[in-house]
């Protein structure tokens, strides 16, 4: 079934080519970027860098058994990390996609553990958020994305706090955040249960 993707509200500011090569150099090294999204800045890197989630984990200092969220610019960029899925479920995703709704959905046996935590599910989303959908494309991934912070602490909002806060250790890309104050919806799909 071919999934239809709602409407992505553009942002155009992107990194320059300079910057948006950089990032895409880091991703491929194991680094960890940081990059606006629809509600603070988040944290990311390849979804299937195991090393690299890691990094995202101990700068959060954020326990391994909770797993991350991956957002994506459409669902081509997900299928490699979760198990197939019915007609029917693709069609459910497509009433929510893109948008402020992350779903918990089958994870492949390419999901890193350090990505999934203690489950067998992996949290995906495709984001409405013009900066963060064209980062995607742009460096042709899926993005783990988890707030930039510290667990426990206020999610970061600029990349200016974000330079600050995480200096060397993270590449901050420039960029706007979206309007939403409080981080998407989790819903488990095989369930339909309402997480967050």
């Amino acid at each position: 079934m071919k999934f239809t993707p709602g409407r992505v509200r553009p942002l155009p500011r992107l990194p320059g080519r300079a910057l948006q090569q950089k990032a895409r150099a880091a991703l491929k090294q194991g680094e960890v970027i940081a990059y606006s999204t629809e509600s603070c800045y988040g944290l990311g890197c390849n979804p299937l860098d195991a090393r690299a989630i890691r990094k995202i984990l101990a700068i959060k200092v954020r326990p391994n058994h909770k797993g991350l969220i991956v957002i994506a610019a459409d669902v081509s960029q997900i299928r490699h990390l979760i198990r197939p899925l019915t007609a029917a479920q693709y069609a459910e995703l497509a009433r929510y996609w893109p948008g402020p709704y992350t779903f918990l959905l089958p994870a492949s046996r390419r999901v890193p553990p350090a990505l999934r935590g203690k489950h067998d599910k992996i949290a995906v989303r495709v984001t409405a958020h013009g900066e963060a959908a064209a980062l995607c494309r742009t460096l042709g991934t899926a993005l783990v994305s988890t707030s930039a912070n510290r667990a426990g602490q206020q999610s970061l909002k600029t990349a200016r706090a974000c330079r600050e806060a995480f200096s060397r250790r993270v590449l901050t890309l420039p960029g706007r955040i979206g309007k939403r104050r409080k981080p998407s919806t989790i819903i488990d799909l095989e369930t339909g249960r309402v997480l967050r």
